[in-house]
């Protein structure tokens, strides 16, 4: 692997893959996988929903921030960011400073299906699921649609997918080297 590689920021509303095409990206081009959810949880020694409940959702923005702002490496790491993570001022900025940001996007009525019954995410234990999501999605999903590149990833295989983030992120990552290059990193002939 070359000497810096841009970091890959994957982005989107919950459910819309983006744990599971990390992985599955991070597999194909031999990069670090790190979910900001998870890293958090780590770091915090608790779970989000713990996190949300005894400290409130405005702390845990904070803590993703922390983690944006130093709590990863600088190169070669595919992050799934959390569905919220971008919502915050000047988050996005920030994640397009440190790397590639795509976003993942699929219809409300996929997310609904891929999310129903998940106990882990904290924005989604209420009581009307379905309100409380439409409401979220029309919050942000004008924001999402301007983070980056943005993938489709309503009933298409995982390797259509992957493909499509994959020659996405190539694409970008040169125009992001461009713009962006830290100075030890190597320049093509």
């Amino acid at each position: 692997m070359p000497a810096f590689v841009p970091n890959l920021y994957l982005v989107g509303f919950m459910g819309t893959g983006k744990t599971t095409i990390s992985r599955a990206l991070g597999q194909r081009l031999r990069m670090t996988v790190i979910d900001s959810d998870h890293e958090i949880e780590r770091i915090a020694g608790q779970p989000v929903t713990t996190l949300f409940a005894e400290q409130g959702e405005a702390a845990f923005r904070r803590m993703e921030r922390t983690f944006i702002e130093s709590g990863h490496p600088e190169s070669g790491q595919i992050v799934a960011c959390g569905g919220g993570l971008i919502v915050p001022e000047g988050m996005l900025d920030l994640l397009r400073r440190k790397g590639v940001v795509i976003c993942l996007h699929a219809s409300l009525e996929t997310i609904l299906r891929r999310t129903q019954g998940q106990k882990h995410r904290p924005l989604l234990n209420v009581e009307d699921l379905e309100t409380r999501l439409r409401t979220l999605y029309a919050a942000r999903e004008p924001l999402y649609r301007s983070a980056g590149s943005m993938i489709l990833t309503d009933a298409r295989p995982l390797g259509d997918i992957v493909n499509h983030v994959l020659r996405s992120y190539q694409r970008d990552a040169a125009e992001w080297l461009r713009q962006h290059r830290p100075a030890d990193a190597p320049r093509r002939a």
